[in-house]
């Protein structure tokens, strides 16, 4: 592999008149072979186009986020949307062939029952009639992440991003705290009335989308678009419940115990984010100090990760300030052709910043191990219930280096990380059942859809409570979260995988070698199997199971409730 920094990657605009061209003759060679090795020349030459298209259309993804205003690729973006989906026509009619051909158990011997199971996947949430829904889909959640990449909060003397007024709710003056949020939430109920039109043609495009392919509206197909195969919604409704029972009563005792901590009487919406009295725990420097901190950990941490940290950095393959016009994101995604992940956020100078360090680069780094490992592309991503225990996970793994980020007030970290671990579960199941509320309801308005989000508050957040913010008060603290927009029924996986990186945790504590073992196998393995071999693969519960939740946080939880009767002392 050649060497290059990603700022100096060349752009060439994706040529999917030759993917569609090559696509149709590659569907009639595998239906024409007469042998295997006709059929893995075909796969081999597929593989190569798919990677140099997707590569190209990840850099101008990329280059877009790092700057929304550029109208350049601003452009590309909108070409490789149009364009991009009207090729997935003759896309799948390879994925056909290859399914109803001769050689399947050849296929099968040679790259595992997986590669077909994928195929037949792609095949099901997919036919002609989706491409004019899935142009005009793609245009919405742009024009949404354009509009919160954009905002321009005045607050403190200062023209603040989205990312830069969530600093100030850590603030030790709550009337800063509190003035913060209702900055924040002045944003969104400023733009209520947009996001209300772009999230209900969000709704009737997804549904007729489902429908188009036989359900009775969009969940089914959103399921298959995360390469759900082997749970659904029943498993996923009995993994809330779990939640609800066991999880919401922990976070409800939490907060009670920081509003004793902090000196109020109530923990308020704009107090959640306030942990210590006395200030919580900040970076000990800039961006740079921060990377060459978390180098110098990756190093000590295993021979891969080291390897890994170093390809990251000499390739240039981390973008981290926060600057104007960037989108309003964090995420990791693949430049195929150079087997290199790419890692994107905007730091804020508070405890998130390590998160990004750990959780994004926890991605990066399982990419980074999949593409080494796997024979074919199609194993390299992992399916997102999977991919976000690599990234849990690997923040448990860095809490032992928390005094490299914060000095001294390391503990502070370690305390609030833990703490955010659990009272998140139940915002992001909520967020779960949000979805499955909108989309199985379409008739709902957007102002009743926003009142669904206030009983869910009710449901699972019932310490949660606003102060003068009528927005807030009827529901709109949904608005934020812009995986409801722009990918549904993603955020789940971050709750069903708090689940893996609690148990990590506990086998990290108990067996280091043996954890790390078992976490190196699952980065290996991509999505080289479905997800619950995968989970037998790392040696992990099932959290669907009756009783899986209680035994996979008791560690942890009792770690962190240790930690707070200690504070009381």
């Amino acid at each position: 592999m050649k060497d290059f920094t990603f700022s100096t990657l060349e752009y060439v605009r994706p040529d999917f008149e030759l993917l569609e061209k090559e696509s149709i003759k590659m569907a009639e060679e595998i239906r024409q072979a007469d042998k295997y090795e006709q059929i893995k020349d075909v796969l081999e030459r597929r593989e190569k186009l798919n990677s140099s298209i997707d590569t190209m259309a990840t850099i101008a993804y990329i280059r877009n986020t790092l700057n929304t205003t550029d109208e350049f690729y601003e452009s590309e973006i909108e070409f490789i949307d149009e364009r991009g989906a009207a090729a997935t026509v003759k896309k799948a009619e390879v994925s056909k062939a290859l399914l109803e051909s001769r050689f399947r158990e050849e296929m099968i011997k040679d790259l595992g029952k997986e590669y077909l199971v994928a195929e037949q996947r792609f095949v099901d949430q997919f036919k002609e009639e989706l491409v004019p829904f899935m142009q005009q889909e793609a245009k919405l959640t742009t024009r949404y992440q354009k509009l919160m990449a954009t905002a321009q909060i005045d607050f403190d003397g200062q023209i603040l991003n989205l990312y830069g007024i969530q600093k100030y709710f850590e603030n030790p003056d709550r009337e800063v705290r509190k003035g913060a949020f209702k900055a924040f939430s002045d944003f969104y109920h400023k733009n209520e009335e947009e996001m209300e039109e772009i999230f209900d043609q969000l709704i009737k495009i997804r549904n007729e989308m489902g429908r188009s392919l036989g359900f009775d509206n969009f969940i089914p197909l959103g399921y298959m678009q995360q390469e759900r195969s082997d749970y659904g919604q029943k498993e996923v409704a009995a993994f809330r419940e779990q939640v609800r029972k066991e999880i919401v009563p922990l976070c409800q005792e939490i907060y009670n115990a920081q509003a004793k901590r902090i000196g109020v009487d109530k923990i308020m919406a704009y107090d959640e984010k306030f942990v210590f009295p006395d200030g919580n725990a900040i970076p000990a420097g800039d961006e740079e100090y921060l990377v060459a901190e978390a180098q110098k950990m990756y190093h000590d941490m295993s021979t891969e990760t080291g390897e890994f940290i170093d390809f990251m950095i000499a390739h240039e393959l981390m973008d981290l300030k926060n600057k104007p016009n960037k989108a309003a994101t964090g995420y990791m995604t693949s430049l195929l052709d150079y087997k290199a992940p790419y890692v994107f956020s905007c730091f804020n100078h508070t405890i998130f910043d390590m998160q990004v360090l750990s959780h994004e680069l926890g991605h990066a780094f399982a990419g980074y191990e999949a593409m080494r490992t796997q024979k074919t592309s199609q194993y390299y991503s992992v399916s997102t219930d999977i991919a976000e225990i690599h990234s849990m996970a690997m923040e448990q793994f860095a809490y032992p280096y928390a005094e490299q980020f914060f000095g001294e007030d390391a503990d502070k970290f370690r305390f609030a990380h833990l703490q955010e671990a659990f009272t998140f579960v139940p915002f992001g199941v909520a967020v779960d059942e949000f979805q499955h509320i909108v989309y199985a309801n379409p008739e709902l308005t957007p102002k009743e859809r926003t009142f669904e989000w206030h009983k869910l508050e009710e449901k699972y957040m019932p310490w949660r409570a606003y102060e003068e913010d009528e927005f807030m008060e009827r529901g709109g603290f949904w608005y934020y979260k812009l995986h409801i927009f722009l990918y549904p029924f993603y955020y789940i996986n971050y709750t069903l995988t708090t689940m893996g990186a609690m148990e990590f945790k506990q086998r990290y504590h108990e067996n280091k070698e043996q954890a790390w073992k078992d976490y190196l196998a699952l980065c290996k393995a991509g999505s080289s199997t479905n997800y619950l071999n995968l989970l037998k693969l790392a040696n992990l519960s099932v959290p669907f199971e009756e009783g899986s939740v209680a035994k996979s946080i008791a560690y942890a939880k009792e770690e962190l409730l240790s930690q707070i009767k200690g504070q009381d002392k």
